[in-house]
């Protein structure tokens, strides 16, 4: 794998992209410079890596476009050693995001096919201290809880309780919500009494639907 000049030209002129469509920490804006996203696109998109759009990776899943990542990352807020608990592991390139902000990452994938491929993927790159499940993301990791953060990269249409039950008291849970197709991007936090209140409210995206369950390679 390569990471050539032309590369990581590609990367700044995708930062600036990003600084004007109103990402603002730079701790993020590092993070997207420093992750070479064309390893992990087919190479078939290689040349369209750092555009800011998604991408298809299998499964009839996306890598997210990096203007997603990059404001859900923000929103989360992670602090170095944080323990995040990311559900949709896809390409691994939002895992991979928040490992170079130097969180503990914990990440689910439901398909078992991309479960191997990313895994396999993450060692190549270095990445190989991030932690990853292949099982049903709405049950999360409980052996592992409380988690500082969640950042769920599938829109969901109901509630994941079992998840929120993971998240300490004071962290973030950062999910695309909503009935429609279209999600509001919502953040938040477990009071001391165990309730959930909001904390932010952000925009509107569209996300391959969380679901329920596993699905296993074709043999």
């Amino acid at each position: 794998m390569k990471d050539t000049y032309l590369h990581k030209g590609l990367r700044k002129k995708l930062v600036r992209t990003l600084q004007s469509k109103g990402i603002k920490d730079k701790r993020v804006l590092d993070a997207i410079f420093s992750l070479p996203r064309h390893f992990f696109l087919d190479n078939a998109f290689e040349e369209h890596a750092y555009e800011d759009k998604a991408f298809p990776i299998g499964n009839k899943q996306t890598i997210s476009q990096p203007y997603t990542v990059a404001y859900q990352t923000e929103m989360l807020e992670v602090k170095k050693r944080d323990k995040i608990l990311e559900i949709g592991t896809g390409s691994g390139y939002q895992a991979g995001i928040l490992a170079l902000l130097g969180a503990r990452v914990f990440t689910i994938e439901r398909q078992e096919d991309l479960y191997h491929k990313t895994k396999k993927l993450l060692e190549q790159v270095g990445l190989e201290r991030i932690r990853m499940y292949y099982k049903d993301g709405f049950k999360g990791v409980p052996e592992f809880a409380p988690f500082d953060g969640i950042i769920i990269t599938a829109g969901a249409d109901k509630f994941p309780d079992k998840l929120f039950q993971q998240l300490k008291v004071g962290g973030k849970m950062v999910i695309p919500f909503g009935e429609n197709e279209k999600k509001k991007m919502l953040c938040f936090t477990k009071t001391e009494e165990g309730k959930m209140e909001v904390l932010k409210e952000g925009g509107i995206f569209r996300f391959v639907p969380f679901l329920e369950g596993v699905n296993e390679s074709e043999k």
